[in-house]
């Protein structure tokens, strides 16, 4: 048996230790209502889709010179981190940016386990690509070219 994992990792710097405090409180509550617990109600409504997805871990990090936090996970959340960051974005710099890279990878060599992803988060929208959908728009612009066979 196979185990597949989804990683990422990065950290997003906070201007502020109410920020990061902010940024905490509001991921312990989104891992208490994805283990089943109640939804606070003063829990964002935008994010009450991402519950079932977050997957990821959220740690506090001040290695830095400011306040940040380290988002990071091997199962998967892609779409409820977006969703997180947009909303940190949204509500303490709607003019900065967030990227993200995230790898599929598996405990052993199956063809169909590897590849990955990227996505930049705005306070307005989220762009993400993966590598599976990019390499069939790469195949079907080469066979409108010239018909080949793999």
């Amino acid at each position: 048996m196979a185990d597949y994992f989804t990683n990422f990792s990065l950290i997003i710097n906070l201007a502020s230790e109410a920020e990061q405090a902010y940024a905490l409180d509001l991921a312990h509550k989104a891992s208490q209502a994805q283990l089943g617990n109640d939804m606070p109600d003063d829990f964002p409504k935008a994010l009450v889709d991402t519950i079932e997805d977050w997957q990821f871990e959220t740690d506090a990090d001040n290695s830095g010179t400011g306040h940040g936090l380290w988002l990071h996970s091997m199962y998967g959340g892609v779409d409820a981190v977006c969703g997180f960051i947009q909303h940190l974005l949204q509500k303490f710099d709607p003019k900065r940016y967030v990227t993200l890279e995230w790898s599929h990878d598996c405990s052993k060599p199956r063809v169909d386990a590897y590849g990955g992803g990227a996505s930049i988060i705005t306070a307005k929208e989220i762009k993400s690509m993966n590598t599976a959908v990019w390499l069939n728009d790469q195949i079907a612009r080469v066979l409108a070219a010239e018909p080949l066979t793999p």
